[in-house]
């Protein structure tokens, strides 16, 4: 499998867990009633099932975007080895004053 889509799967993955962890806190912590509202409907298995895919698609995409913005511009797989810190190094600058 290429290094991208395993890279996207990774980071989407990761999302969609971060999204079941948020939901089942949301449901254990009785968030504004909602575990006792899950509880006591016969469709709260369902509801849960909902709203973590949808919470999943979300939390997944923001994942991949997230991780797809911190990639960086090169076109091999990121490695420990010959990457270099750079310093910054501030340079005077020459500016005229006009009238």
């Amino acid at each position: 499998m290429p290094f991208l889509v395993r890279f996207l799967v990774r980071h989407a993955g990761i999302g969609v867990g971060v999204a079941a962890i948020f939901v089942a806190l949301l449901v254990v912590l009785d968030v504004a009633h909602l575990g006792t509202l899950l509880a006591t409907s016969p469709d709260g298995l369902l509801a849960v099932g909902v709203l973590t895919f949808a919470l999943g698609l979300t939390f997944g995409s923001v994942q991949m975007g997230f991780a797809v913005m911190l990639l960086g511009a090169r076109d091999e797989p990121p490695s420990g080895r010959g990457s270099r810190l750079t310093r910054l190094v501030p340079r005077h600058a020459r500016v005229t004053a006009g009238r």
